[in-house]
């Protein structure tokens, strides 16, 4: 769980994957978070009950979404790789549809795709940049994904811990999807899940020139 200035929603977001019935280590990064973040991570760090570990790595300083990750996949410990966001914008109790294709032996990669699924139904220009990228990645992979941009990926830990990334913002989303599809040697899936997006006023932090980021990294790999 990569964290960057979420005080409002880490505890909520926290005590939701807490709940979802399975034995899970969650592995929170904090982004070098200013705004009290930080001191109610260090009270969750350590946490054990039946079903899980809570881990806090600190960044000194803000990175980046893609450094968090990088952090984050370094010291993960189970089979299964799930990348939660720390606002409520995805819902971990679908982690069950995430995995199952990974736990019958079907996928190495899993997508939760957020433009099949139930969503909350706003920001029209945000949905056209997810499409035009998205075909973008399509064209190159030569794939059909409908979201590559959304933040649930899961993955065994093995294709983790082997795409060796380098990109430190948000273009990891485009990093990780390249170098998942480019040599087509992963399965890989989609499944529905839900998806309640934030407008800005609420802490959305990605943005229109996050495109640019995204085309780049998509056509660093490729070529």
């Amino acid at each position: 769980m990569p964290c960057f200035n979420e005080k409002a929603t880490i505890e909520e977001i926290v005590t939701r994957v807490r709940a979802v019935p399975m034995q899970k280590e969650l592995l929170i990064v904090d982004d070098g978070s200013t705004d009290g973040t930080r001191g109610i991570l260090k009270r969750l760090d350590g946490l054990k009950d039946s079903h899980n570990e809570i881990r806090v790595l600190l960044h000194e300083k803000n990175q980046g979404k893609g450094a968090a990750l990088q952090t984050g996949f370094r010291e993960v410990k189970g089979d299964i790789v799930i990348i939660q966001d720390s606002d409520l914008e995805y819902h971990p109790e679908d982690y069950g549809r995430l995995i199952e294709f990974i736990q019958n032996g079907s996928a190495d990669v899993v997508y939760g795709s957020r433009f099949i699924g139930t969503h909350r139904v706003f920001l029209f220009w945000h949905f056209l940049g997810n499409q035009f990228v998205n075909f973008a990645a399509n064209i190159l992979y030569d794939t059909t994904l409908t979201d590559f941009m959304t933040c649930y990926k899961a993955f065994k830990r093995e294709v983790a811990e082997k795409l060796n990334l380098q990109a430190k913002g948000f273009g990891v989303e485009a990093e990780i999807t390249a170098k998942v599809f480019k040599n087509h040697k992963y399965r890989v899936y989609e499944t529905p899940v839900a998806y309640s997006g934030r407008g800005y006023e609420e802490g959305k932090k990605i943005h229109w020139w996050h495109t640019f980021v995204v085309l780049y990294w998509l056509f660093r790999e490729r070529f």
